[in-house]
């Protein structure tokens, strides 16, 4: 398919611009200063915003973990060791469904092989590591060994599958990102804003 309007003439080939021994010749340093050179502007989304969203999710994760400390404290000292808890079926039914939508949704994104699975399996397996300690640590006496066994052979297997997956995948993405310095491990990459 023809993407140049009608009358328009076809752009010369890249190849007779940079030959591919001139690519192969170019430094990593110069292949990355390139490709910032051809990224396009208008991906990028505007830094005064992102100043902004940053500064303020970086207080809100100080602060709160800041204050988490004095409450958990609190907790530990006044919360009594039983308590018979309110809507006690909606909380698990709801706990349920949500890992059963995030579990979809990464079924999903990953049959459609998409990037984008990456957040809902990092998130199902945080929420199978919840439930298994949920699941274990609220358990009554007759219902413990179940709990146990439910969590050690298949909520945190699990868990683990998804999550090392999830940051597999991240890893990948990092380190075949065109704008990354390759000698900057895919853990300590930086955003490029």
């Amino acid at each position: 398919m023809d993407m140049n309007p009608p009358g328009a003439e076809a752009p010369a080939a890249t190849a007779d611009l940079l030959t591919d021994a001139q690519i192969a010749a170019l430094t990593d340093a110069q292949r990355h200063e390139l490709i910032v050179r051809l990224s396009p502007a208008q991906v990028l989304p505007n830094r005064r915003r992102i100043r902004i969203f940053r500064r303020l999710r970086l207080s809100l994760m100080v602060g709160g973990s800041l204050a988490m400390i004095p409450w958990m404290v609190y907790l530990g000292f006044s919360l009594p060791e039983d308590y018979h808890a309110s809507n006690w079926p909606l909380v698990w039914l709801g706990f349920d469904s949500l890992l059963v939508l995030m579990m979809a949704a990464t079924a999903y994104l990953g049959w459609r092989r998409r990037a984008l699975v990456i957040l809902p399996a990092f998130g199902t397996g945080l929420l199978l590591c919840t439930d298994a300690w949920f699941d274990t640590t609220t358990a009554g006496p007759d219902d413990l060994w179940v709990s146990i066994c439910t969590a050690l052979l298949a909520e945190v297997p699990l868990a683990i599958v998804l999550l090392t997956g999830a940051l597999t995948l991240f890893r990948y993405l990092v380190l075949t990102h065109p704008l990354h310095e390759s000698a900057i491990g895919p853990w300590r990459a930086r955003l490029p804003f």
